[in-house]
């Protein structure tokens, strides 16, 4: 299974961004940044990679500061996950 991830610089703005996405249609949830992306704490924000593009630009729109989007693809039997791509620097 395919997964969109945004990274935020501080932990402020990932919770602005929890904020921002409240009552909205998408789905999402606020997980801890996967390994495959950093080996540092934090908290990125899953969601599916088809409504990443509008959940961006909702963040532009709302001013909440991004670290950067990333796809992962789950790898279902041993549940790891695998880098597939980064897809820009934030905002």
């Amino acid at each position: 299974m395919k997964h969109a991830y945004f990274t935020f610089p501080t932990t402020f703005q990932a919770l602005k961004a929890e904020k921002v996405l409240t009552g909205k249609d998408w789905k999402f949830k606020m997980v801890p940044v996967p390994r495959s992306i950093s080996s540092s704490c934090g908290t990125a924000l899953r969601c599916r990679p088809e409504d990443a593009e509008a959940i961006r630009a909702l963040f532009l729109e709302t001013l909440v500061e991004t670290n950067g989007y990333y796809e992962l693809e789950e790898n279902r039997p041993s549940g790891s996950r695998f880098f597939l791509k980064k897809k820009g620097n934030g905002n």
